[in-house]
């Protein structure tokens, strides 16, 4: 078996791996090398998906490859994309909000 490397199409990142393994990730992601980490933000984002469709992954690798080329030309909006859907999925997730019941008092002697 072959070894190449290859560069993912998303955020650059550039992985050693066989050309069967190769096709077999471009098969899943419309024809695109997806490393590892960015295979598994698309399949997330589809998994969120209400509605499944035969173009949601193709919508999935375009909606993270805009993310991605995002990050690579701001810092800064890596930031605030990051914060943006920390917020949006604790909100959908609905999670019980908790709160301190603490009855302690400093003592100001």
């Amino acid at each position: 078996m072959e070894i190449e490397s290859v560069k993912c199409e998303c955020c650059g990142l550039k992985e050693d791996c066989t050309q069967y393994y190769i096709n077999q990730v471009k098969a899943k992601f419309d024809g695109k090398w997806l490393c590892g980490l960015c295979s598994e933000a698309v399949r997330d984002e589809v998994s969120r998906g209400k509605k499944p469709s035969p173009s949601a992954i193709e919508e999935a690798v375009k909606a993270h490859m805009s993310f991605c080329g995002k990050i690579k030309a701001n810092p800064a909006v890596c930031v605030a994309d990051g914060m943006r859907q920390m917020l949006r999925r604790r909100s959908t997730t609905s999670l019980p909000v908790v709160r301190s019941s603490s009855t302690s008092q400093v003592d100001g002697s």
